[in-house]
């Protein structure tokens, strides 16, 4: 049983309407596109191109961003939302600790937390 908040976001179509519709948000490490989904679930869906190194490395990174998204968004996430978040370049040289921080300054700046108690 799948106990966390948020589904995964996988047909490509899904990913190409959050980023033609969807609002960016970005920083150092990484972007998010939110857009809102009309239902009463949010969605995530990760994103490493080829850009950012080999098979090795792009696995490492989207592993980090996905344990980053579970531990300091999953259960606090509005619902309703699509979300991708894209990794940049620049987040293959970094800790575990810079790609959380750059994550929860984007859920701030993108207004999709719920509000901690």
């Amino acid at each position: 049983m799948d106990f966390n908040k948020t589904k995964g976001l996988k047909k490509d179509s899904d990913f190409r309407k959050v980023y033609k519709h969807g609002k960016s948000f970005a920083n150092k490490h990484l972007v998010m596109y939110i857009l809102e989904n009309k239902s009463d679930i949010s969605r995530v869906g990760f994103s490493v191109s080829k850009k950012v190194g080999k098979a090795i490395v792009r696995n490492k990174v989207r592993r980090r961003i996905r344990e980053a998204y579970r531990l300091n968004i999953d259960e606090n996430v509005k619902n309703g939302y699509d979300i991708v978040l894209i990794a940049r370049v620049s987040s293959k040289d970094v800790e575990y600790k810079d790609i959380e921080k750059s994550l929860n300054h984007l859920a701030r700046k993108a207004n999709i937390k719920l509000q901690e108690q």
